[in-house]
């Protein structure tokens, strides 16, 4: 065994340096690295009675290990979240953030955020009925109300309190009224705030828990009445019930007043562009002549006159070689 002991100094240092040479080796095939990814955040443990306002939805964080470990590391196995089981309420609450991956002697490094924690409370909001487009012409709505499913109906909010200060509830009736009664049968309920909306679907109104309502959508009973309307309506010629005497011929139509306006019911008046005027007998006539006939309005339609002057210009055909006595 005296080889053993031999030069034993000499060969330790050689067993150190063989060891030192492994581990070089290693390393420089797997080193230390670190590498950022971009993750959810999650918020767990919010106490009741509060809720966190706006939250940021994502962070970065930095992973660091051995290069084989950190090129696996990725969201699906890698998640941060913020414990929120101590807070107070409060505009620029600091909350620390932990991150953890599934792949063992990984670190992930987070940073703080700052979060808006409010007191967390439910109000009960009337729901109006809107008519953005209101009602056609010669149409006054005289009741709209929102259904859920009796009247007055009322939804709940719960969320943040200091969004609760002139929150308001609608339903906004898409058409125009044009009848004495509408019922839609499903309606989505439009919060607003000091007139602008509150949309769950947008992230800025992301709260955890998140912001709800109870009821979502709503049916509407609106009722309205028929008035009258006006519009102006060309008046137009008849053939006559009798031509002028042979040889004769109609070379001008002169009508006055050449259009009136007309007053009624909406629904009355919808396909009314002209009035037609009735006929005259120009059996006799040989000259301009004028014609006073009445204006046949239809039922329920009135005008500002009862009767139109017609005057035919009249003249003898050229080309007839024996006219008429």
């Amino acid at each position: 065994m005296s080889w053993i002991r031999d030069d034993w100094r000499l060969k330790l240092l050689a067993l150190g340096l063989a060891v030192l040479m492994l581990g070089a080796v290693a390393f420089s095939q797997n080193p230390p690295t670190s590498k950022t990814l971009q993750l959810f955040i999650g918020y767990t443990g919010v106490p009741a009675g509060l809720v966190v306002v706006n939250p940021p939805a994502r962070t970065t964080v930095t992973v660091t290990g051995l290069a084989d470990l950190v090129s696996a590391a990725n969201p699906g196995n890698t998640v941060v979240a913020a414990d929120l089981a101590k807070v107070s309420a409060g505009t620029a609450v600091k909350v620390n953030l932990i991150g953890k991956s599934v792949i063992p002697n990984l670190t992930v490094q987070t940073t703080p955020v700052v979060l808006n924690i409010d007191q967390r409370a439910a109000v009960k909001l009337t729901v109006n009925v809107r008519t953005p487009r209101g009602a056609a012409p010669g149409w006054q709505i005289t009741k709209t109300a929102a259904l859920c499913p009796s009247s007055p109906c009322s939804v709940t909010f719960d969320g943040p309190v200091s969004w609760e200060t002139n929150l308001k509830a609608y339903a906004d009736y898409p058409g125009q009224v044009s009848s004495a009664t509408v019922d839609y049968p499903s309606l989505p309920v439009v919060l607003e705030r000091d007139g602008v909306a509150l949309d769950f679907s947008k992230p800025s109104s992301f709260t955890s828990p998140q912001a709800n309502l109870d009821i979502y959508a709503v049916s509407v009973h609106i009722e309205a009445k028929a008035g009258t309307t006006s519009r102006q309506v060309v008046l137009v010629d008849s053939t006559p019930s009798t031509p002028p005497p042979n040889c004769y011929r109609i070379t001008g139509i002169a009508i006055d007043p050449a259009a009136v306006v007309v007053t009624g019911p909406p629904d009355a008046l919808t396909n009314i562009t002209t009035i037609t005027l009735p006929g005259v007998d120009l059996s006799h006539s040989t000259s301009t002549t004028t014609f006073k006939v009445t204006i046949p309005y239809p039922d329920t339609v009135t005008g500002p006159v009862g009767t139109a002057r017609v005057t035919y210009s009249i003249s003898q055909n050229p080309n007839c070689a024996s006219p008429s006595p």
